[in-house]
């Protein structure tokens, strides 16, 4: 099997990113992998719009992972603040804990660390989401007690399915 291939999306990849996020998260698709929010979340993961904003804002970089061609994997990864901010972390969810996630979050803060010169790499996890936060510990983040509000009422991030979600920031020094 070959090894992963790293490149930054451009607008032109806008659809394969949307279709891949959605396929990770939403939906019965997203059952088959262990990212899945469809039992509290439905609709949109991910807006055309905000990503194509992510695309041309500086600093800020769509990576994408390819294999023989195939996109296998995403991430966003930003600077916000001063720190790097990880998130739209996607893999295909036939192909979850395979370690092409653990490769793409080494990718996106050897960007943070070593190309922009950030100290620490924050992200936002929706806190009722306990296995998820597990795997972040495990690759050396740590949670900070802040929290910050779920966008009720935006569907551009999706409908939720109860009215307790909130983000817990999690972060890690690089």
């Amino acid at each position: 099997m070959s090894t992963l291939a790293f490149r930054a999306a451009t607008a032109a990849d806008v659809p394969a990113i949307v279709a891949l996020v959605t396929s990770a998260y939403r939906g019965d698709a997203s059952r088959v992998g262990w990212t899945t929010e469809a039992d509290f979340l439905d609709g949109n993961r991910i807006d055309e719009a905000v990503l194509r904003h992510d695309l041309e804002r500086p600093r800020s970089r769509v990576v994408l992972a390819e294999r023989d061609g195939a996109l296998l994997a995403c991430a966003h990864v930003a600077e916000e603040d001063g720190h790097g901010y990880f998130g739209m972390f996607s893999v295909v969810p036939g192909l979850q804990n395979g370690g092409i996630g653990k490769t793409v979050l080494a990718e996106c803060e050897r960007i943070a660390r070593d190309e922009w010169t950030l100290p620490a790499m924050h992200m936002t996890v929706i806190d009722i989401r306990e296995e998820l936060i597990a795997f972040y510990e495990r690759r050396g983040y740590r949670r900070t007690g802040v929290y910050k509000p779920f966008p009720h009422g935006d569907a551009r991030f999706g409908m939720p399915k109860r009215d307790d979600l909130r983000f817990e920031v999690l972060e890690k020094a690089l």
